[in-house]
């Protein structure tokens, strides 16, 4: 009996179509899927985190750490110095956990300064954070700040006095000086933890200036 052909071989342009498709959406979801709970790349626009990062570097968030607090139903908390990306919730008074769609800036990277409940101050240049633990105040630059090309600059402007709501995060960038960082001294306010994307773990780009955080 003469065997029948398949449809493969009947259609062998059409299964060739398909064949891409499903190794298109494979990807698209392979994609998603690797952006959404395991890394995600973003690149620096301007020059808030200088010198730690400069405008077009692009660096590596890890999503693992805030994939598995919110697992274990928890809010993600990263560490004090850390260097984060952030989602954009723009400057309202209410909590926002969304960014904001449509603008330049929809996510953001700057430096974890003070938690909830902590005193933050600024003034005569200096930033002091006050808790529990340090009732007399400290600065929390001193452990991030590498060297005059690599962390926080010395001298940051504004004046600051305020505690840190509960659910959120006091951040600033490393460029202080003047109008160079819009951050929880100025406009941006504190960020909710929800908004938190991950800590930055490694600058890919430029290859010469590769390093991990």
């Amino acid at each position: 009996m003469e065997q029948k052909p398949t449809f493969a071989q009947k259609y062998p342009a059409l299964k060739d179509i398909l064949s891409f498709l499903l190794f298109v959406g494979a990807v698209a979801f392979g994609t998603f899927i690797l952006n959404s709970f395991v890394f995600r790349s973003f690149n620096v626009v301007g020059g808030s985190m200088e010198n730690t990062l400069h405008s077009n570097d692009r660096v590596i968030v890890n999503r693992i750490p805030v994939t598995l607090a919110h697992l274990a139903e928890q809010e993600y908390v990263p560490e004090r110095g850390q260097v984060i990306v952030f989602a954009n919730g723009g400057n309202s008074s209410t909590t926002n956990c969304n960014p904001q769609t449509g603008i330049a800036d929809q996510y953001i990277i700057k430096r974890v300064i003070a938690f909830p409940g902590e005193r933050v101050v600024v003034e005569n240049g200096t930033l002091t954070v006050y808790n529990d633990e340090h009732p007399e105040g400290f600065n929390p630059d001193l452990d991030t700040r590498k060297s005059d090309q690599d962390g926080p600059k010395v001298n940051i402007s504004g004046s600051v006095n305020m505690i840190v709501p509960e659910g959120e995060i006091f951040v600033a960038g490393d460029n202080r000086e003047g109008a160079n960082s819009y951050d929880s001294r100025s406009g941006l306010g504190t960020v909710p933890y929800c908004r938190i994307q991950g800590p930055v773990n490694m600058r890919i780009w430029p290859f010469t200036s590769i390093r991990f955080f």
